[in-house]
């Protein structure tokens, strides 16, 4: 009885602390996970209503699915009322409508609740409401393409402000230099230190807020790749720290340069977790993109009278799955052994971390183990995998070509930045004596190292919009941090070779 009443008096602060939030973007940040689950959830009760299931069953059988977590928690609530308060099925239905917050779970349940009660069939009634549900996530995600669209145009926008404030830092220094010079104070470097290290990054990671809110990945599991950076990030930040204390190690960074050791730095801290992400990839891809296709297999060859365990052999035999066949080759193994499919499903779990796969293969189960696997059942699952598949598909189709511009800036930003920084130092320089020209020198090297970051942060936002998880920024950040450091050294070359013959 406690923790029924701590679990109340939870709800009502959480109900509380959300009427302070507004309707228009935090509501939607928030229960934006709630809806992508509903899709699923739904399919799962219309299979179960389509061979003889309730949906009041369904929901029973719901509490033990972990990878619907809302889905999970509301079956278990809604089952306790029933069973231990000894309410009305329909009745607490209507009360959990009412107590949501994500307005489609509400319809669902009002437009159930309502089609029992006046005599409707509740199996077309879940047919109807799964297709609306797929047509919205359909229409959603062509809006969710569009505001990323946006939202990469408006960060191109932001990145040509930075590189202004970039110049501008680069003036600032210069000015500070000769200040000294003329016995004037006309520039801070602490604060031109906080705008390259603080402002602009943080800039960089609001970006990277917004698109995550926007962009939601298909993959689970993927904490673990961000721990592999930590070791070697947690290196360089010493060896850093170092640099600050031990004249040796300054001097050997010195030696070195400050631009190639930040890039050197970047890269081992994103080298391990590249390498198990493209491991992860590799074979989640090739999942999503095989599912459905098994799935067909499965449902035609189930019309023609075989078993549903026969089926998913028959289908996974196929050939052109590519790294995918080796884990149906596994179930294939595991079904002529007699081992259930509740236990090969877990074995999958164990493997496989891209979301919409795992909830296909459990509607597959559920389907099977409560059903019997109804041709017609396997046949709506089916068709409802190739359309979550295809809005996936376009959805990374239609961001693709955005992965070019951070590479186009990042080439214009080292260019543009190196030819002003040294145009305005190096002409004057040779007028000032020598440790002002030793000063400003260190000071481009500064600079060209927050180029190099701010580049490798941009890696993980672009990640980020085109394959929806920023553990895909690795790749991206290992890149742009090599062609900023690249450029840089190219075009001050170039530089240096035309400000010689000019001078």
């Amino acid at each position: 009885m406690s923790v029924q009443v701590d679990e109340e008096i939870i709800l009502s602060k959480r109900k509380s602390i959300l009427r302070l939030i507004p309707d228009s973007f935090f509501k939607k940040i928030i229960f934006r996970e709630t809806d992508n689950e509903l899709p699923f959830a739904f399919m799962l009760m219309t299979l179960m209503a389509s061979c003889g299931v309730s949906p009041y069953e369904s929901f029973k059988r719901l509490r033990t699915v972990e990878i619907l977590p809302f889905i999970q928690k509301e079956a278990a609530k809604i089952v306790r009322q029933v069973e231990v308060l000894n309410k009305d099925p329909l009745t607490v239905m209507l009360e959990r409508a009412d107590d949501t917050d994500s307005k489609i779970y509400g319809d669902f349940l009002r437009g159930y609740v309502s089609t029992v009660r006046s005599g409707g069939a509740v199996t077309s009634y879940l047919k109807s409401k799964l297709r609306s549900i797929f047509e919205i996530q359909a229409a959603a995600a062509v809006r969710s393409i569009e505001r990323l669209e946006t939202l990469v145009e408006v960060y191109m926008v932001m990145l040509l402000v930075l590189l202004c404030t970039y110049i501008l830092v680069a003036v600032m220094s210069s000015a500070t230099t000769f200040s000294s010079v003329l016995g004037m104070n006309l520039g801070d470097p602490a604060l031109i230190n906080a705008i390259i290290f603080v402002a602009m990054p943080l800039a960089s990671l609001m970006f990277m807020f917004l698109a995550h809110q926007i962009r939601r990945g298909t993959l689970m599991g993927v904490n673990g790749i961000y721990y592999k950076a930590l070791p070697f990030a947690m290196g360089s930040i010493g060896f850093l720290a170092l640099a600050f204390f031990v004249p040796q190690v300054r001097a050997l960074i010195s030696v070195v340069g400050e631009p190639v050791f930040t890039t050197a730095c970047l890269t081992a801290i994103s080298v391990r977790p590249l390498v198990s992400y493209r491991r992860m990839i590799g074979l989640n891809l090739k999942a999503e993109e095989a599912i459905p296709s098994l799935l067909r297999d499965i449902s035609e060859t189930r019309k023609t009278g075989i078993s549903p365990e026969k089926s998913i052999v028959h289908g996974a035999g196929r050939k052109g799955y590519g790294s995918f066949s080796k884990i149906l080759r596994q179930v294939v193994n595991q079904i002529e052994w007699g081992v259930s499919l509740g236990k090969i499903f877990e074995d999958i779990k164990e493997r496989v971390q891209s979301w919409p796969v795992l909830a296909n293969f459990l509607i597959l189960v559920e389907t099977i183990e409560v059903g019997g696997g109804s041709p017609e059942a396997l046949e709506m699952l089916a068709g409802y995998s190739e359309r979550i598949r295809d809005i996936e598909k376009n959805k990374r189709e239609m961001l693709k070509p955005y992965v070019l511009l951070p590479f186009i800036w990042t080439v214009l930003m080292a260019l543009t930045f190196t030819f002003t920084f040294s145009v305005i130092t190096q002409i004057p320089t040779t007028f000032l004596p020598e440790p002002p020209f030793v000063f400003l020198e260190s000071q481009m090297k500064i600079l060209s190292s927050a180029i190099i970051f701010q580049c490798w942060l941009s890696g993980f936002f672009i990640g980020k919009v085109t394959q929806g998880t920023f553990t895909a920024g690795f790749q991206y950040s290992i890149l742009l941090a090599a062609v900023s450091l690249a450029s840089l050294l190219l075009s001050e070359n170039m530089v240096s070779i035309f400000l010689g013959a000019l001078l």
